[in-house]
């Protein structure tokens, strides 16, 4: 290449023989490359058809596939201990493709009616348009039975509910929906693989927002499904269709985060049963929604189904005089800011009914038990007696 000109020595020099080098060494990188390639060359048209017909081991084109990909997808195979797991552009974006690749025209869904706001309005607004029927059920206190029909093909539902906290009996839900040959598809976001194992309870598919814990640093915007081979591969072709792919660096940002997820995940469960215990006894605040708590009516069954007693880092609570005291407390907040998300490393606190329940009418949130003066909670990673003081201090103004 000494010959040619300065733009094709700057365009070329090091495009093949670095990864080739890289590919034959005897010593492999301590972390996981990032290959920021959109696209995979080939050294004749046989070799790209040999990649695509499965005979040959390769990458074609970063929307089907990326080596930084595939290995964040064998870290959360590896830690939901499924076989296999993919990885999304977003939380949604996971959930969506999950549930549109499991339902056509005429099928029927049953769904918790106390979901993560955007999973409800789309499945209450958006799917509906498509010719799919919802029900919104209680799964706590209605008999679920009732409701399936012959073309009922899915539940949905989340393993600890957003934002009341609630706990369903998954190995329950599970044994009646394969009893009617529906799939379970259940949102495993705030319990983390360190909680919960949804797919060992029964469960068939499991959905994550990546962008919350197993992210864990407010740094990722993706999402993640975990299931087994013949369910993944479905998903992975409505996903390649749909283009909803996860970038390569944001791959490897999420690798180097699930590298710490349990030590995480143990923290914060510990910290917030230490602050839900101290709300509990409180003056201003009127109810605490954490099923660690002795008095919560899914400590039991969070007992039974969670692992080593942990209950995650999420709780809400209704302060002492409603929308008042619960914009007094927001704005008393020193450390602890007012995010409308969760599960980084630091205490932050969000508002249900005027953030991620905004899909919800005065109505639904009513019906539900969602109210102006509750407030949600992700318990961080700080010294829990630095989160004490502080909440002390902003109910204090109350």
């Amino acid at each position: 290449m000494t010959n040619n000109g300065l733009m094709t020595r700057l365009t070329h020099s090091g495009e093949n023989e670095m990864a080739k080098k890289a590919a034959a060494s005897v010593s492999v990188p301590k972390v996981m490359p990032i290959y920021m390639s959109s696209v995979f060359s080939f050294d004749d048209a046989e070799s790209l058809e040999r990649v695509y017909d499965g005979v040959d081991n390769g990458y074609v084109y970063s929307r089907m596939s990326n080596p930084t990909i595939e290995g964040v997808n064998q870290v959360l195979a590896a830690a939901e201990e499924s076989e296999d797991a993919l990885v999304f552009s977003s939380g949604m974006a996971a959930i969506i493709t999950s549930i549109i690749s499991n339902v056509k025209s005429g099928d029927h869904i049953i769904s918790s009616q106390i979901l993560y706001g955007g999973v409800y309005d789309y499945l209450k607004n958006e799917i509906v348009r498509f010719g799919v029927e919802v029900d919104f059920v209680d799964f706590i206190n209605d008999d679920i039975e009732k409701y399936f029909k012959p073309n009922t093909k899915l539940i949905f539902s989340e393993t600890i509910s957003n934002p009341l906290m609630e706990v369903v009996d998954l190995r329950r839900i599970a044994n009646i929906a394969h009893n009617h040959n529906c799939k379970v598809i259940i949102d495993n976001t705030f319990a983390t693989p360190v909680v919960c194992n949804p797919l060992k309870l029964g469960a068939d598919i499991c959905v994550y927002s990546v962008t919350k814990y197993l992210g864990g640093h407010s740094d990722i915007i993706a999402g993640a499904i975990t299931s087994n081979k013949e369910n993944i591969s479905n998903i992975q072709r409505f996903a390649t269709l749909y283009g909803s792919i996860m970038s390569p660096f944001d791959a490897w940002l999420l690798t180097r985060s699930m590298r710490t997820l349990e030590l995480r995940m143990r923290q914060h469960s510990i910290n917030a049963l230490k602050i839900a215990e101290y709300l509990e006894g409180h003056e201003k605040i009127e109810k605490v929604y954490y099923p660690g708590l002795k008095s919560s009516p899914y400590n039991k069954v969070a007992m039974q189904i969670f692992n080593d007693g942990l209950c995650g880092g999420m709780l809400s609570a209704n302060i002492a005089g409603g929308e008042r005291g619960a914009r007094t407390f927001i704005k008393e907040g020193e450390k602890i800011k007012f995010v409308p998300s969760l599960a980084g490393v630091t205490t932050s606190l969000s508002y249900p009914a005027i953030t991620s329940h905004r899909a919800y009418t005065e109505n639904e949130l009513k019906k539900v038990g969602i109210s102006m003066g509750q407030l949600r909670f992700s318990i961080g990673l700080e010294n829990v007696e630095d989160i004490i003081e502080e909440f002390d201090k902003a109910l204090k103004k109350i």
